[in-house]
């Protein structure tokens, strides 16, 4: 495999060389000495009817300190720097919201055009915001889509989008899901460095691994690919007595997922950076108990 520079794993950080004017600076990302992980959550985590400044100062307020934005979105930009400014809450990346509905492996170019504008406009409002990355599912797989096909076309399609992210500075993050896709770390680990380009990386998520597989090991295979984390639970035993799907009903923390081997593999590979919670939403007091099991997770408790 072709080695990866170190710039990827900075990017994970908000390192990036430069960000133009407007953009908020890349250091205030940075993780302090005494904590490498850095907690977040999705923006559909927060209460949903309350004012987006008054939903920013909740997530501030209940441990968090940054936060996962969907785009394209209908958020006036100027309402959303607002509430970044008043809350303190940092816009570390954005989540693209076209992918499931318009993947990028589907056999109409349509239906692929509407993700990679979906992106272009979730990249653009990333930099605006100053985050650093653009989650994306690379691909879906199914009955009229075939392994092979996903592949070719995923790639082909994200290679144009590579130049927008050199342009933005934004590094595209690709999530591991169930998605019938990229199944193996080795095969993820291959599918990033085939672009050679240091702005696409992994977007690891730990709990989506555990129904085939270990997330320390994907971890150490991934290396300095992985870019950002996303944080949930699984459970082996209610997968295997309820089903797949609910395997994550079990609180952070009380799952399968091994905790310190996972933090062991993240130090290995030197891992430093934001890790941000994907569960279901729910009130201040939840949101509360979500950050004292990252911390516990983590081991910053």
């Amino acid at each position: 495999m072709i080695p990866r520079r170190s710039f990827l794993r900075t990017a994970g950080l908000g390192l990036t060389a430069s960000l133009s004017a407007g953009a908020r600076p890349a250091s205030s990302q940075e993780p302090s000495a005494e904590k490498p992980f850095r907690k977040a959550i999705k923006i559909g985590m927060a209460p949903r009817n309350l004012p987006l400044v008054e939903r920013f100062k909740l997530i501030k307020a209940c441990g968090f300190e940054g936060v996962d934005m969907d785009s394209p979105n209908d958020l006036p930009l100027d309402e959303v720097l607002r509430a970044q400014e008043e809350s303190g809450l940092i816009i570390h990346g954005c989540v693209c919201s076209t992918h499931w509905a318009s993947p990028l492996s589907h056999p109409d170019p349509e239906v692929r055009a509407k993700t990679i504008a979906g992106m272009t406009t979730a990249m653009e409002d990333c930099k605006a915001y100053g985050g650093t990355t653009v989650l994306l599912v690379p691909a879906v797989v199914n009955a009229e889509i075939s392994y092979a096909d996903a592949y070719q076309r995923s790639q082909a399609e994200i290679r144009t989008l590579l130049p927008k992210a050199e342009e933005t500075g934004v590094t595209i993050a690709f999530e591991n899901v169930w998605n019938n896709f990229l199944l193996s770390p080795l095969e993820f680990a291959r599918y990033i460095d085939e672009f050679e380009s240091d702005r696409v990386g992994a977007y690891f998520d730990i709990g989506n691994v555990v129904r085939y597989g270990w997330p320390e090991h994907w971890v150490t295979a991934l290396g300095d690919r992985i870019v950002k984390l996303d944080v949930k639970e699984y459970s082996r035993e209610i997968m295997m007595d309820e089903g797949t799907g609910k395997g994550f009903n079990v609180p952070l923390g009380e799952g399968s997922v091994d905790w310190p081997a996972v933090r062991q593999a993240l130090d290995s590979v030197g891992y430093r950076g934001w890790a941000t919670a994907e569960l279901r939403g729910g009130d201040a007091d939840y949101l509360k108990d979500i950050a004292a099991r990252m911390d516990r997770c983590f081991g910053m408790a």
